[in-house]
Order: C-alpha cells, then sequence, then structure tokens
C-alpha cells in the first residue's frame, strides 16, 4: 500500500486517508474516490489529496475485517457489518464471558496491522454489550498477513458468552445471640436481589443455632428441594475443616473442595457439594449487596460454566 499526497486529477479510485471537506460535500475517511468526487474537490479548490493507494496483494480493510469475523468461531454474540476497518461484536444475551487468551494472543501477535481485542475472561455481560472487535489498523491488509492470522483462528472457538440459567437456591443462616434477626432478614433480602440477575431464586430458608449438627441437618432438608444450598455463619470460619460450616457439609453426607478463596472481599468461602449439588459456606461480604469474590463464583455457576478448587485458586490474579 502507497500512502501520501497525489494531484486531485490523479485520485480516482483511490482511498480518502483524512476526512475532507469540499464545498457542501463532506467525506468521511476511507472514502473510496470515484470520478465525480474527484471533480467536486477540483471545483472545491483541491490541487492535492492525501490517500492511500493499493498494491495488488492488498486486502481492503472491511474485506480483510469481515473475513476474519467469518473465520473466527464464537457462540453467544452478533457480528455487525464491517466498518472503516472495524467489526463489532455483542452479546445475544445475559451470561459470562469465555475468552482462549491464547488464540487472541496468537493473533494479535502476527502483524500489528491485525488486531483482536475482548472483554476480560469471565466478565459478565448483558445482551447488546459489545464483549469482541476486529480492528484492521491500516487501510489495508497484506494477503500473507491475513492468511496466517486466518489459519491460526480456524478451528478453535476465540470467546462465548454464556447464557444464566436459572437456579433454585436454598438458604441456611445460622444465629448467635450477637446477631440481630435485621441482619438475617438483610441478608436474605440482598440474596434474593444478588440472584435475580440470573433469573435465580430463593426457595426456602432455614435458620439455625451456628451448631454444626443443626447446620447439617437443616442442608439435609434442604438439598432435595433445591438446586443449591447457600449457608451463611453468624460468625466467620475460623478453621478450613472444623468449623461450623465446613463440618456441617461434610456431616450432611457432603465433601468440601476448598475452605478460602484468594479474592478480597470474599476470603472465607467454602466451596463444597452434597449428592451431586452445590452446598456453599457464604464469606461475610456476601451480606453486602457491593460485588465481592462471592459474585465471581455464583456467575460461572449460574452460567454453568463448572467451579473446581482449582478454578478458585486461579481467582489470585486480579483477586485483590
Amino acid at each position: 500500500m502507497k500512502f501520501g499526497p497525489v494531484p486531485v486529477g490523479e485520485a480516482e479510485g483511490t482511498i480518502l486517508a483524512h476526512s475532507t471537506v469540499a464545498g457542501a460535500k463532506r467525506y468521511r475517511k476511507a472514502h473510496l474516490l470515484t470520478a465525480e468526487d474527484v471533480e467536486i474537490l477540483r471545483e472545491a479548490g483541491f490541487e492535492e489529496v492525501i490517500v492511500a493507494v493499493l498494491d495488488e496483494d492488498d486486502i481492503e480493510e472491511n474485506a480483510a475485517a469481515d473475513r476474519l469475523t467469518e473465520v473466527l468461531s464464537f457462540s453467544g454474540a452478533t457480528a455487525k457489518p464491517a466498518a472503516t476497518g472495524r467489526v463489532n461484536i455483542f452479546a445475544d444475551t445475559d451470561g459470562i464471558f469465555t475468552v482462549d487468551r491464547a488464540l487472541v494472543d496468537a493473533v494479535n501477535r502476527v502483524d500489528p496491522d491485525v488486531t483482536l481485542a475482548t472483554l476480560a475472561e469471565f466478565a459478565p455481560v448483558v445482551a447488546g454489550q459489545m464483549v469482541a472487535t476486529v480492528k484492521i489498523i491500516p487501510f489495508a491488509v497484506k494477503q500473507p498477513v491475513l492468511d496466517r492470522v486466518l489459519e491460526l483462528a480456524a478451528g478453535r472457538q476465540a470467546f462465548a458468552v454464556h447464557a444464566y440459567r436459572p437456579l433454585s437456591v436454598a438458604v441456611v443462616q445460622t444465629m448467635l445471640p450477637s446477631i440481630k434477626a435485621s441482619v438475617l432478614d438483610k441478608t436474605l433480602r440482598v440474596t434474593e436481589e444478588r440472584l435475580a440477575r440470573s433469573g435465580s431464586t430463593v426457595v426456602a430458608e432455614k435458620r439455625t443455632p451456628h451448631v454444626a449438627a443443626d447446620v447439617a441437618r437443616a442442608i439435609e432438608e434442604l438439598s432435595p428441594q433445591s438446586d443449591m444450598v447457600l449457608v451463611f455463619g453468624a460468625s466467620a470460619m475460623s478453621d478450613p475443616d472444623d468449623d461450623v460450616i465446613p463440618a456441617a457439609i461434610k456431616a450432611s453426607g457432603g465433601h468440601v473442595y476448598r475452605s478460602g478463596m484468594p479474592v478480597d472481599p470474599g476470603n472465607l468461602f467454602v466451596l463444597g457439594e452434597r449428592e451431586g449439588k452445590p452446598v456453599w459456606g457464604a464469606p461475610g461480604c456476601a451480606r453486602s449487596p457491593k460485588a465481592n469474590g462471592f459474585d465471581w463464583v455464583l456467575d460461572r455457576l449460574t452460567a454453568r460454566l463448572g467451579l473446581t478448587a482449582d478454578d478458585i485458586a486461579g481467582m489470585g490474579v486480579g483477586g485483590l
């Protein structure tokens, strides 16, 4: 591609490098100049214009952006037509965004002329939100460069939006003399509001003494009635194995995968299950409507992404 000034009489078929006003006519950057345009520019007093002239092996920016988008594999999102070398891609639904970072990095390392930008992995999104954009930096890209990018992109899913799927949630709250009923009432209300973004609902609640045996019985009772049991302790977890909530999960016939999370706020989280259903010990910060680590794990679960102890351990970078 050649770039620079040319006499206006030689500009037909070239690409205008900058937005230009010629009399009553306004031309946008990247406009393909026609014979009529050349005449309008000449009548407006232009002697030369700055343009791009494509070589035979150049692929025009919009064609290149469209071609890369066609080859990219993604789901839960829709691409708009290319304009000014850019294709914007938007979420079809509320949900959680996942991305193959290795693939995106590989695409962006081929040549600075071709770029692919996305949201961060596991970002929550709403329908209509932009989640990714393909941008060709100059007015055209060389065919070998585009071929290399297309080769990398083929056959691998670059990113996806995973729609939320509602859960029925049972809540257990433990009680001590130091905790007021109003705190428990607020916790239930905040939890209902937090679940609402995924369409999930609280289907049952039980309040028990802050004693492992009582909490275990509540879990046993509520687990068959719900998709998940969420336990709020009246006192923060002190021991990852024998404190009330992890001990109760085990006593109910469940299993504790991990106690503690490298996210702050949200450290004192307990990840467990009983008969294939999640049983979680919520951190104290989950009583607040402010975003915290509990939202991260809840969003992944409601998007049916699964959650393991390794996933929790990997949340430290960016977890503060």
